[in-house]
């Protein structure tokens, strides 16, 4: 990272606590305690942004993992649906941000194909639910986008590759993973990871402005 993390403590607290949800969810039963924890993360990361950098593109990317915080709940106490339309509205609201934050140059355009026809198509290979591919095609706009937007790629980018692989893991536990002990290892790390990175990305994109 060629700036520092600003609010360190914040942002320390924020990995801590969606760390440790990775543990407690391996131990604890499902319950309040443990889907308020799931959310505690992301929530945390939302508000690091958000005092991090006071700008429009600082505000809307806290908006956006809140928004993510939110499904993580829902995912818990309201099931896969629900918790799937806030992510839906969170990858919409990413999507904008990206989108009218991208960059001049073309390069990485053929990335963002990929990205936006690989993640849908892949979704649906693995899991064979119309739901999910509806889900996945705004889940595959957003790293499409992210990739070509201004902010650093080897942090945003990178994370909205992450977070689309965690989202594929779960459509895949439908169809080739179903039983597979790799979702369960796999899924919350690259989801935490991504969602760490994009926050970063665009806090000391903003700040660096």
């Amino acid at each position: 990272m060629t700036h520092r993390i600003p609010n360190p403590a914040l942002f320390l607290a924020a990995l801590v606590a969606g760390l440790s949800y990775w543990a407690a969810s391996h131990i604890l039963p499902a319950g309040a305690v443990l889907a308020a924890w799931k959310g505690a993360g992301v929530a945390l990361l939302a508000v690091w942004a958000f005092v991090s950098a006071p700008t429009t593109a600082g505000r809307w990317i806290a908006l956006v993992l809140a928004f993510g915080a939110l499904g993580d709940v829902l995912l818990e106490t309201s099931g896969l649906t629900v918790g799937a339309v806030a992510f839906l509205i969170g990858h919409v609201l990413a999507t904008a941000l990206y989108w009218s934050n991208r960059r001049t140059a073309r390069d990485g355009t053929t990335p963002a194909i990929l990205l936006m026809l690989g993640v849908p198509l892949t979704a649906y290979a693995v899991s064979g639910s119309p739901g999910v591919l509806l889900y996945a095609l705004a889940l595959g706009a957003m790293a499409a986008t992210a990739w070509i937007s201004r902010f650093p790629r080897s942090q945003v980018g990178a994370g909205a590759v992450l977070f689309a692989l965690s989202d594929l893991l779960i459509f895949a536990r439908m169809g080739p993973l179903a039983g597979s002990i790799v979702p369960d290892l796999l899924v919350w790390p690259l989801y935490l990871a991504g969602q760490a990175m994009i926050a970063v990305g665009v806090v000391t994109s903003e700040r660096a402005r």
